[in-house]
């Protein structure tokens, strides 16, 4: 009978956007592999869904807006304070709308550089803390997406949200390497999820089409992202930092 331990035992991880999609899926994945879970978000109920389908008596809830950026540090210091040092993040809250150009006002594009880009940055710096995270280590994730390095019309806005958490993943890893804290970011092309779903609704049935025939394996699923983030996250990756998986059925080789 093996011996070895979950790959997450005893470690604390905080994913937020955890109330649906992508994030409840790595949520999900995260606690099959043993770890302890800050499940993050605006909706509580959802939040307490994904508990279930996860672990209950191994999460916690954490009720935050992330684009209310000073609730952030003083959250994530009150959980370590109740559960002890931190291992890791996955940033998976993100917000999108398809705009054109003449349409993306500097509000449309503030609104989502808030929660995508600098919501994650100040996740990254709470939970970074010398008094916050595990005095050896830990893993950082942050979830892109496949359109930060590919153009796509309609998501100008949406696109430069992702190609800044890319470009300061990239910097904010060499900078926290001496700490051992390893720093990576997954770009996921099109998934099925709740938001993704809502947006086909408004599209044809041969425009939905058109963008799965853009990805040569088809569409993905949230489990999908979720199997790649906890490889990455995980301590056997320990080799790993600054990188850009890429989880997008092909869609970028084209």
């Amino acid at each position: 009978m093996s011996n070895m331990q979950p790959a997450f035992s005893e470690k604390t991880i905080v994913v937020s956007g955890a109330s649906s999609g992508i994030g409840r899926a790595v949520a999900i994945r995260l606690a099959r592999e043993g770890a302890h879970l800050i499940l993050v978000g605006r909706k509580r109920a959802q939040l307490e869904e994904t508990a279930e389908h996860a672990a209950p008596e191994r999460c916690r809830i954490v009720e935050l807006d992330l684009s209310r950026h000073s609730a952030i540090m003083p959250a994530i210091q009150a959980v370590s304070a109740a559960v002890g040092r931190l291992y890791g993040l996955c940033h998976a809250a993100g917000v999108v709308e398809t705009l054109p150009l003449s349409g993306s006002t500097p509000d449309k594009f503030q609104a989502m550089m808030q929660v995508n880009y600098l919501g994650g940055m100040e996740l990254a710096r709470a939970v970074t803390r010398r008094d916050v995270l595990e005095e050896d280590g830990g893993s950082l994730l942050f979830i892109s997406g496949v359109y930060a390095i590919i153009g796509k019309p309609g998501q100008i806005a949406y696109s430069g949200s992702k190609g800044a958490v890319t470009a300061a993943a990239r910097a904010m890893a060499i900078e926290l390497a001496r700490r051992k804290i390893r720093v990576n970011v997954l770009s996921p092309g099109m998934v099925r999820t709740a938001m993704t779903e809502k947006a086909f609704s408004r599209l044809t049935a041969a425009q939905v089409r058109d963008l799965e025939d853009a990805h040569p394996l088809g569409f993905g699923r949230p489990e999908d992202v979720a199997h790649a983030a906890a490889f990455l996250l995980s301590p056997e990756s320990r080799w790993i930092t600054a990188a850009d998986l890429i989880v997008d059925g092909g869609c970028s080789a084209h």
